[in-house]
């Protein structure tokens, strides 16, 4: 048997010192990205028609989702249709979202919209055990004209609603969803990291195929789906 690959064993002052190093760059980092959020704020908008999507209760026009909060948060979610599994990596990312109500006090809803058709989104959500709130653009062209088109990838999306009329402020797609999950933080604090391929790790430490140690659709409805 292999013996494990271990990060050098060192006394604590050698610990402390390069914790202390590291820290400086942490640092450095958290300022970068307050900056970043900065320049977001600063960021302008435009004006979006006035779409349609299908909610649990029927047509919803999009400055309704906003319910009585001015910003909205939206997740695109990917979609294939026919098929009762779908993305696992949407499907996991979403599945963290399971208490959103701090977003009340910021004036804030985060949500789901997907390609779907309504009936088959609310039956998968109930299927994985989702928590958020689904809507569906199957028939608006608003998932398209936010960079999240039939048989596309995943986004999310930010609005602000100004009465009746609403703004797009911010976009993002791939790692740069990164930022909204507590899963990918809380294991690049471990020794060992994500334990990916693709990651600069020191020689021995664990590494397997990119996403291959997420569950996937399935194995997340077995832990919190209806019939978990």
């Amino acid at each position: 048997m292999t013996a494990k690959a271990l990060p050098p064993v060192v006394d604590a002052e050698t610990w402390r010192r390069s914790l202390d190093e590291l820290r400086v760059r942490e640092k450095a980092a958290t300022r970068e990205l307050d900056a970043i959020a900065a320049q977001r704020r600063r960021m302008p908008m435009v004006e979006m028609p006035d779409y349609t999507l299908e909610g649990e209760e029927g047509p919803v026009r999009l400055a309704d989702i906003f319910g009585d909060r001015s910003q909205l948060i939206v997740y695109n979610h990917m979609w294939f249709p026919g098929e009762t599994w779908q993305c696992p990596g949407c499907t996991g990312f979403t599945s963290q979202f399971t208490r959103l109500e701090f977003l009340d006090a910021h004036d804030a809803r985060f949500v789901i919209v997907t390609q779907g058709p309504i009936d088959e989104a609310l039956a998968y959500k109930r299927r994985v055990g989702n928590k958020m709130t689904w809507y569906s653009t199957a028939d608006s062209p608003f998932g398209a004209d936010v960079d999240a088109p039939p048989g596309g990838g995943f986004a999310v999306n930010v609005f602000l609603r100004d009465g009746d009329t609403v703004y797009r402020t911010w976009h993002t797609s791939g790692r740069g969803t990164e930022q909204l999950s507590h899963t990918f933080a809380l294991i690049d604090l471990l020794p060992y990291g994500r334990q990916e391929e693709w990651q600069d790790s020191p020689e021995g430490w664990p590494q397997s195929p990119t996403y291959s140690r997420w569950p996937g659709s399935e194995a997340i409805a077995a832990r919190y789906g209806t019939d978990a």
